[in-house]
């Protein structure tokens, strides 16, 4: 009976939440130029992207269409790798001006004492690094092998500034999932406090990669890891908010799941495009800044992540949970748009029902 009350009580929340739709979180995808060749990019970056880096200005102007700033609102850099930006320090500089947070999410590759310093200088507030494994695992997924030792010393520097709200994020695959209690304890001998657990889903270079993605039985190993760390409480440890996870809810994460893209996250893409989490397909796509204003497009459009009727559709149209899981993240919708690519809580299901076969 409690179980059922807090899930009606979430549903009304996030009600309340999409019609408000207050933007609390900007992303602000400055170049998708890469120094890294990652075998999972769902962006497909590279050193040499086609995409010029969006001039500082053409943002500033757009998001000077923001009349008052939202409580908690926080510009994110991200890419690409933000750190190739040489003017990165005086766009953080010129947000702050404006009354604006940044934070920047990072592969870390870059990231010396010099940089740690001017960033810090510059008024970043939040930081992002992401470490996929150990040593070998790590440079399987990076492509790179030199990426693990330059983490290891982003993460040192990052970790040793109180200023910071620093978290780290790791891809979970086939390769590292056994490597999860190795990798927390060298976290937490890090003095790293916040850590946060994606899968991998096939979009970009990872649809030619079936090792990168996890099994049915692996998504349940995740779930139990995460849930018995989060009772242990040595380190902030979390799913991330990509999918809905039936039975686990909310023994993975703060909260129910709730895919807050086009609610409370946004976008400003490479060419201008305004949408919400990059990950997201470019088709849906609400307006283009170089046309559009971009606050009034925030607030005006955004029907597809607001009313998420459409999703109903295919698997989703008969489930059971569709309330709460809504066509799970939107980043599993892309293509055809006719069938969601990665539906969490049928894997946990499955895999629980050969358990018990």
């Amino acid at each position: 009976m409690l179980s059922s009350l807090i899930k009606y009580s979430f549903r009304k929340f996030k009600v309340s939440e999409t019609k408000r739709h207050e933007l609390n979180y900007l992303f602000w995808e400055c170049t998708t130029r890469c120094n890294l060749n990652c075998l999972h990019c769902g962006s497909d970056c590279s050193k040499n992207s086609v995409n010029k880096d969006m001039p500082a200005e053409d943002f500033f102007e757009a998001i000077d269409t923001i009349k008052r700033i939202p409580q908690n609102f926080t510009v994110v850099f991200t890419g690409g790798e933000p750190l190739l930006r040489k003017d990165l320090e005086l766009c953080g500089k010129e947000l702050r001006r404006r009354g604006f947070k940044w934070s920047m999410v990072s592969n870390g590759h870059l990231y010396d004492k010099e940089r740690h310093i001017s960033l810090l200088n510059a008024g970043i507030g939040a930081l992002t690094i992401s470490l996929d494994g150990l040593k070998e695992s790590h440079n399987w997924l990076r492509n790179n092998e030199k990426s693990f030792d330059k983490v290891m010393n982003a993460v040192q520097l990052a970790a040793s500034s109180n200023r910071l709200n620093f978290d780290i994020v790791t891809c979970v695959n086939q390769r590292n999932i056994n490597e999860l209690e190795q990798i927390k304890k060298l976290l937490i001998s890090k003095n790293v406090k916040a850590w946060r657990l994606f899968t991998i889903i096939p979009i970009g270079r990872a649809v030619h990669n079936p090792e990168l993605l996890l099994t049915d039985n692996q998504l349940v190993q995740l779930m139990d890891f995460i849930a018995a760390c989060r009772k242990s409480k040595e380190i902030d440890i979390k799913f991330s908010c990509e999918g809905y996870v039936g039975k686990y809810e909310p023994l993975v994460r703060d909260s129910f799941f709730f895919c807050r893209a086009g609610i409370n996250i946004g976008s400003i893409l490479i060419d201008g495009s305004i949408s919400a989490c990059p990950n997201i397909a470019r088709s849906f796509s609400q307006g283009n800044i170089y046309k559009d204003n971009f606050y009034s497009v925030w607030d005006n459009k955004f029907q597809p992540f607001r009313n998420r009727d459409w999703t109903r559709i295919g698997q989703c149209k008969t489930c059971k949970d569709f309330k709460d899981c809504q066509g799970n993240g939107l980043h599993n919708w892309h293509g055809e748009k006719n069938n969601v690519l990665v539906c969490h809580k049928e894997k946990i299901e499955t895999a629980t029902y050969r358990e018990h076969r």
